[in-house]
Order: structure tokens, then sequence, then C-alpha cells
């Protein structure tokens, strides 16, 4: 299954969801997409469960995001936050080292090397937080 795909239709369905907040206007965007069954599943898998704990989510980012608010980041940059973040706090089966390069990838291709270094420490800070000290 090619996951990068996946999580780059999930960055696209959470932006959408910024605008739009509607499940019917999600279900919506697999229309006219001929995707493979396995890369839709995880896509939603992402989306739907990053939207799902939302408020937990932007919860995490807003505590390792130090001077920076939430609704002035850019929305690609904050919803690219918002997939890594669900993958690291809730995608046990995610090793936290992949689920943070993707993130980078992902912001390297639909945003800037510089958010990419924005997202690397946020999502850092994120996981180091879920470990605990020691």
């Amino acid at each position: 299954m090619k996951r990068r795909l996946a999580r780059e239709y999930a960055l696209q369905m959470l932006f959408q969801r910024d605008f739009i907040e509607s499940e019917k206007e999600l279900a919506a965007f697999w229309e006219g997409k001929d995707v493979d069954p396995e890369v839709r599943e995880f896509a939603n898998r992402i989306a739907l469960g990053t939207s799902k704990h939302l408020n937990e989510i932007d919860e995490a980012i807003k505590a390792s995001a130090e001077h920076w608010v939430l609704e002035r980041m850019a929305a690609v940059d904050r919803n690219i936050l918002r997939a890594g973040a669900y993958e690291l706090l809730y995608g046990d089966d995610i090793p936290r080292a992949v689920a943070i390069n993707e993130a980078i990838e992902i912001a390297k291709k639909f945003s800037s090397s510089e958010s990419a270094s924005f997202i690397n420490g946020i999502l850092d800070r994120i996981a180091k937080a879920k470990k605990g000290p020691g």
C-alpha cells in the first residue's frame, strides 16, 4: 500500500474540513477518484481519526508550539501537524520516526522547507511528551 499517498489524501480531506466542516462533504471527497481501497481506508482512518480527536490533538499542538497560535498557522501546516499528531498520539502501529518523517516529506511537497522544520520541531515535542520523561 502507498501510505504516503494515503497521508496526502488525508491532508487534503483535513484541509477541506477546515472550510466545510461537514461529514457529508468529506464523503464527497472520494467521488471521481480511482484510488486503491487500502489507500482510501488508511486516508479515511487518519482524516476521520484526526477529526474525532481534534480537540485533544489541537491542545497537544498548542502545548508544543511555543509562541504560535494554532488558528494563525498556515492551513496546510496546521493540518499536516494535526495528521502527524494523530499518528503519534493514536496510531500505535506507526513508529514515531515514520510519522514525523512522513509529515516532513508531505510539508516539503505541499508547503515549504521552512514549514518542514517547523513541523518537525512541533511533532518531535509531541512525541517526547507522549513518551514521558526519561
